[in-house]
């Protein structure tokens, strides 16, 4: 095969139908009371419905998602442990029986397992022992803000903003706030939140054995319900639900984090500026319904696949002058059941390692990258919640095989060869215009 100033093959299979456009005209019968909302597989991140997803909205409590990842972190880094003691100071302790907030009472000059505080925040989204575990960390809530923010970045987020740990408003503080003016709220998208919820409980699994409690036995004798009323035995428990985080202040309205497992297939959702406390679940049924009734994951390219047409790549300076391409690995997407009708795909092979006849040179290993295969989820694709400008999924495209790069005779002797075949060829056509 010659490849020549051609490295974008666009393939039309009849093997994927997804289009976002007809998914959001779908959406719109929804009937949701959310200001903005989302829904991504939980596994790859791929984004399958999105309301307003870049609009900036306050996140209220679901702020602690972040501090429960940095949390976890200090865990996982040994920097603390579940059994580390944290001594309750008085701004902690007043903070914890101040009206109107969530909040277990945290008993002054007493100490509290980390385990304890955790539980309660992510449990019953307690602000005091929130605060707590950000003094134990960073040494003072505002050094841990300054932690957030720079967390918040290195996740990937886009548009946020972290001025406190609980996600109050600043004003509800007891005049302690740490950053920013007397009445702001950390903000966020529903993209940001989504992707921070995703990144958390990948990467620390264990988030959703404290998120899934139904109700926290605290050591002062009470019992205290999660205020995910989605979870099993509560007020609009859903199959499947195990996580992950509520949040309501008046300029955030009512907003949840949910996310739920059926078969192996996880999704999260987000809704944010919701109506009422009861009317973000029923956003949150409506999105979970519409994920699990209309779609499923299916295999839309096989490891290993080979396109029709493309299957190598010449390869010149090596002991093959071919070389066969194909994935690296399977494409997994989350699709409607109609998906076999239609697909777009792209072949994109890597420029840079071509020469200017659009030829590989040896040598090759085995599983090199040559390129990669995208998927365009419709028209206007949503993408990965991990990589929002790439509006597409992609499998790379590597060596099947290894090509080692020919010595010094063979290649003098196909130069020889392709002298002497050059000059038959002009004698050849010399000759025939004699008649």
């Amino acid at each position: 095969m010659t490849l020549m100033f051609m490295t974008v093959f666009v393939l039309a299979f009849s093997q994927f139908a997804y289009q976002p456009g007809k998914a959001q005209a779908e959406s719109d019968n929804l009937g949701l009371k959310a200001e903005a909302a989302i829904i991504i597989d939980g596994e790859t991140g791929q984004i399958i419905y999105e309301k307003n997803a870049e609009k900036v909205l306050g996140i209220a409590s679901m702020s602690k998602m972040m501090t429960e990842y940095i949390v976890l972190e200090a865990i996982h880094n040994k920097k603390i442990s579940w059994d580390t003691k944290v001594l309750i100071d008085e701004y902690v302790h007043k903070l914890s029986k101040a009206p109107n907030l969530s909040n277990v009472g945290l008993t002054q000059g007493e100490e509290y397992t980390v385990k304890e505080l955790y539980s309660a925040m992510a449990v019953y989204s307690g602000n005091a022992a929130t605060v707590a575990l950000a003094e134990k960390i960073a040494g003072s809530e505002k050094k841990f803000v300054q932690l957030l923010n720079k967390k918040a970045k290195e996740l990937g987020l886009k548009n946020y903003k972290f001025v406190n740990a609980t996600g109050l408003n600043n004003s509800d503080l007891l005049g302690n706030y740490p950053s920013g003016d007397a009445n702001e709220e950390n903000v966020m998208t529903a993209h940001d939140v989504a992707l921070l919820a995703y990144r958390l409980i990948n990467d620390y699994p264990e988030a959703l054995d404290y998120s899934s409690i139904s109700k926290l036995k605290f050591r002062d004798g009470r019992e205290y319900p999660n205020f995910n009323w989605m979870l099993p035995g509560l007020i609009f428990e859903y199959d499947g639900v195990d996580g992950l985080k509520t949040g309501s202040t008046d300029f955030a309205g009512y907003a949840h984090t949910g996310t739920a497992v059926r078969g192996g297939q996880r999704y999260i959702t987000v809704v944010m500026k919701s109506t009422s406390k009861d009317e973000r679940f029923r956003d949150s049924i409506k999105l979970m319904d519409y994920a699990f009734d209309q779609f499923s994951k299916k295999e839309i390219l096989p490891a290993h696949y080979q396109v029709k047409g493309h299957k190598s790549l010449d390869v010149v300076k090596g002991k093959e002058d071919v070389v066969n391409i194909e994935t690296k690995e399977a494409l997994d997407l989350v699709v409607e059941d109609d998906y076999k009708e239609h697909v777009k795909t792209k072949l994109v092979i890597d420029e840079s390692k071509l020469n200017e006849n659009g030829q590989l040179t040896a040598p090759i290993k085995k599983g090199e990258k040559l390129g990669y295969i995208t998927v365009q989820v419709g028209e206007e694709p949503y993408g990965s919640i991990t990589n929002l400008e790439a509006k597409s999924i992609k499998v790379d495209v590597v060596a099947a095989e290894s090509v080692e790069k020919a010595n010094w005779f063979v290649l003098s002797m196909r130069a020889v060869g392709g002298f002497f075949a050059d000059i038959w060829s002009s004698t050849a056509s010399t000759v025939k215009g004699w008649f």
